[in-house]
């Protein structure tokens, strides 16, 4: 297995959150109610998988072989996937402080954190397709067959060593408890538009 397919399948997997999430978004700015427990674990879940476990091995590890094989840091490519990392990162603490507000009685922070959802959301899909359709084709292409060796030997070490033994299965697990509880099928995330409108 290339390191492109351990990526766009822990992708399927936050496709899957991000329908909850949206769900969660909706019921908050139609009801003026936060879900307080689901907006938790969702935050948790993306602060923990999708950054930590996730946005990290692009970082730490594919990003910066692409780079050693000649995509410009700075203005390249993955450039602006670690920006748009930074602004996701941004988006999360604010639904955060939003759970928080709401929770102490803030009548305005459901639409808050509604807004920060839903920005996170559309931000996301389309991260995600413009890594799936353009990024990682082009790091299948340009890398050689020993980088991508090396690129699987840093993700296992870094499954071992980087986050606690078992966290990677207590977040899907939770991924799959979210969508039991929003009642969401990985046929409904799978069918969520995510066509990629860059020019990158």
């Amino acid at each position: 297995m290339r390191t492109t397919e351990i990526l766009m399948d822990e992708h399927r997997v936050i496709e899957q959150v991000l329908f909850c999430l949206e769900k969660i978004a909706d019921q908050a700015f139609t009801k003026g109610v936060v879900d307080v427990t689901s907006a938790r674990d969702v935050i948790s879940f993306l602060r923990t998988f999708a950054d930590t476990c996730h946005h990290m091995k692009e970082e730490d590890r594919l990003f910066p072989a692409m780079e050693r094989c000649g995509l410009p840091r700075e203005a390249g490519p993955t450039a602006v996937m670690r920006q748009e990392h930074e602004i996701g990162r941004g988006h999360v603490r604010r639904m955060d402080e939003a759970v928080t507000a709401f929770e102490k009685g803030d009548a305005g922070a459901s639409d808050r954190f509604a807004f920060e959802a839903r920005g996170f959301v559309d931000l996301l899909r389309e991260h995600i397709a413009k890594e799936d359709q353009i990024l990682f084709p082009m790091a299948d292409r340009m890398l050689p067959s020993n980088v991508q060796d090396e690129l699987l030997s840093a993700f296992e070490h870094a499954a071992k060593h980087d986050v606690p033994e078992g966290t990677r299965e207590r977040f899907l697990a939770l991924a799959d408890e979210l969508a039991a509880r929003w009642n969401v099928t990985k046929a409904d995330a799978a069918a969520t538009p995510h066509a990629c409108s860059c020019s990158h």
